[in-house]
């Protein structure tokens, strides 16, 4: 059994932005926010659900999950793999837009409710060691949250580190998720810890790509396909001048790098059991290299 990667935006969106598997939006948004009791999330409504988009589309930057509970309060949760030094102020404006668009041509500010902005990043942005962070405007003088309609809050998953075999070190389910984000691409199967728990059992179920469309998948390789292209090229050119190496290491990188990528999406639909036409299709691959991986993994 492989899993795909949950910090892939395709991937992510699938996962948490499922509207017939809301359950684990909500598991998710209380554990990280830390509700229990009476301020635990119900229901959810999520407000841009998941639509396989053209590739074209994947140009233009998209919010991955914005959702509202039944206290008409608003969810924006995005995922960042990569450092663009921009991401707080983004943050900043993403949940800005989403507080001044609850208006109405009235302008009736007393209709106005809360916003929490989640930021998962695949890098780290903060000086603290700490890889879970709360962000509150606080009033200086008596140290209260006096201006209550914004929270963000912060993932930094570099910092986290349990890691993929330490299971038994994770005890809260704000943990589990993280864990689940950061490790779960590594699997094989899915750790008995987590079998007995549906929201996860369900996550899981959809990282494996079950029931994916022919064109979801498509979308998902060729986004991961893009960044390896692009980290390959950058390593490759920061070991040369830095003119010929832009040049021939973004050449050579994107060369290399989409060929090792495109053998083991191969990999992958072979052990899925897919033919070869269909393999052929996703991966560009002619039907000799896929013939030899099969006899290879045989």
């Amino acid at each position: 059994m492989r899993f795909v990667d949950p910090k892939n935006d395709i991937a992510f969106k699938k996962i948490f932005g499922d509207e017939n598997h809301t359950e684990i939006l909500i598991s998710f948004l209380n554990a990280i926010l830390d509700f229990k009791d009476d301020n635990k999330i119900k229901n959810v409504k999520i407000l841009n659900p998941y639509q396989a988009p053209k590739i074209e589309e994947l140009k233009e930057t998209i919010l991955d999950i914005k959702a509202m509970n039944e206290k008409n309060e608003t969810f924006i949760v995005e995922m960042q793999r990569k450092d663009l030094n921009n991401f707080q102020k983004r943050s900043l404006y993403y949940t800005s837009k989403a507080y001044i668009q609850q208006l109405d041509k009235k302008k009736d500010y007393s209709t106005l409710k809360k916003v929490y902005f989640i930021g998962i990043v695949n890098f780290k942005i903060f000086a603290s060691k700490h890889y879970l962070s709360k962000h509150l405007i606080i009033n200086q003088e008596n140290n209260k949250q006096e201006l209550d309609n914004f929270e963000f809050t912060f993932i930094e998953l570099p910092k986290f580190k349990i890691n993929k075999n330490e299971i038994d070190k994770l005890n809260t389910i704000t943990e589990k998720w993280i864990w689940f984000l950061k490790h779960t691409q590594k699997l094989d199967l899915i750790p008995k810890e987590f079998e007995n728990i549906k929201e996860f059992k369900e996550a899981f179920l959809i990282a494996t790509q079950y029931k994916w469309s022919q064109k979801d998948i498509e979308i998902y390789e060729y986004m991961t396909l893009k960044e390896y292209d692009e980290i390959n090229a950058i390593e490759t050119s920061f070991g040369k001048g830095l003119k010929q190496g832009l040049e021939q290491g973004l050449e050579q990188g994107l060369e290399q790098g989409e060929k090792n990528k495109q053998l083991e999406i191969a990999k992958t639909l072979i052990s899925l059991g897919d033919d070869i036409n269909k393999i052929s299709k996703v991966t560009g691959l002619n039907k000799l290299e896929i013939e030899t991986l099969i006899k290879n993994s045989i």
